[in-house]
């Protein structure tokens, strides 16, 4: 008999009432521990909450996006995606934290501690059968004090999240938690479970031999002005042999710049050019900082693998939860491989979405898949 019943779905209907009627046929089920949506920024948002109003029985969060994925839809746009979990073996505390922006560490300690005080497994954190999921406002600027604040109150409890988005408008990216849409603001979810789980992440970029650096940036609003002595956004072009033109989105997904912590590579993505020839980066940056150009190899061959190891990890494997930067999405529509990698994902049950950043640990990152793999 199944130890943990899993029951996903998505909607494109554009009614949020419509919507939330239908996903609740598919999803709805008694006795669940947990509902997770990922909303398309479009709804109205108002109208939504008022959709979802007493619909289920259970704690319900989730987050707006810059596209939904789901393995039975691949990667959507306009859509209401959601999954419940229900199991006898999970417990699931999740909690608001607001406003993002006053949470240092003596709020982290009191989130720890209230945390401890709803243990159901033991007395303390324990990474073998606990962890951390964490959904954030995506244009607060404030991941990185975020996570290495969790990470340290919550004794390196493994945490993977997503940074909330809203369809490359940059304007207001929301998080849902208690009935209401909130922004300066992130939702924790402690996971308690004896169920098997495998939090991970992937990329797939390796370092070439360009470097640069940051001459001269405002780490507050994750914007650089000058790297190697030039205008910012003039180098990286010459950089990757472009012309200042030609810099997009699509661009910076392709080229993304690397840094290196701990002997390892993570992606640091540029957001925008700026009208005065900056950049604006999807993470925080600092003057010093040597950086990387980076050179992808096949986006789809990596995503095969990881998903070929996760099943190798978990024979027992129920559902994938991930979170995907958007600047991935855009790789595979550029190149024309968003189907490809809707093949992959329809072979595991997956629901996520595409973020403006991502979390593993105590590190905030970009252009990266993280996620957690349930098993049976």
């Amino acid at each position: 008999m199944s130890a943990l019943t899993v029951k996903r779905g998505s909607t494109r209907r554009p009614d949020p009432r419509q919507a939330v009627d239908e996903l609740r046929s598919v999803i709805g089920q008694k006795n669940a521990n947990l509902i997770l949506l990922f909303i398309s920024s479009t709804y109205d948002l108002a109208a939504l909450e008022e959709a979802l109003r007493g619909v289920f029985d259970c704690p319900v969060v989730g987050c707006t996006t810059s596209g939904e994925i789901a393995s039975d839809g691949g990667y959507l746009t306009g859509s209401l995606v959601g999954v419940s979990l229900a199991s006898p073996n999970l417990f699931v505390h999740p909690k608001l934290i607001a406003p993002l922006s006053a949470f240092g560490l003596t709020e982290g300690e009191n989130l720890a501690s209230a945390l401890r005080g709803e243990l159901k497994l033991g007395a303390d954190f324990d990474p073998r059968q606990m962890f951390s999921l964490l959904l954030v406002d995506g244009l607060s600027m404030l991941e990185e004090q975020l996570v290495a604040t969790l990470h340290k109150t919550l004794s390196g409890l493994p945490l993977c999240g997503g940074s909330a988005g809203d369809d490359l408008s940059f304007a207001r990216t929301h998080v849902y938690f208690d009935g209401c849409f909130h922004t300066d603001a992130a939702i924790l979810m402690l996971f308690e479970t004896t169920l098997p789980f495998v939090l991970f992440q992937t990329q797939h970029f390796e370092p070439t031999e360009t470097r640069l650096v940051i001459t001269a940036s405002d780490c507050a609003t994750r914007t650089v002005s000058e790297i190697n002595g030039g205008p910012a956004a003039e180098e990286y072009a010459r950089s990757v042999g472009l012309d200042l033109a030609e810099l997009s989105p699509q661009i910076f997904a392709a080229h993304p710049v690397m840094l290196k912590i701990d002997g390892e590579y993570y992606v640091r993505s540029i957001q925008k050019v700026n009208l005065d020839g900056s950049l604006t980066f999807f993470c925080a940056i600092d003057d010093g900082l040597v950086l990387t150009v980076g050179r992808g190899k096949e986006l789809v061959e990596s995503l095969a693998e990881t998903i070929a190891r996760l099943r190798r990890q978990l024979p027992t494997l129920k559902l994938i939860v991930g979170y995907d930067c958007i600047l991935r999405r855009l790789e595979l529509e550029q190149k024309n491989l968003t189907e490809a990698a809707a093949r992959v994902l329809q072979e595991v049950d997956f629901v996520g979405f595409s973020t403006y950043g991502e979390q593993v640990n105590g590190i905030h990152v970009n252009q990266t898949l993280t996620g957690v793999a349930l098993g049976d």
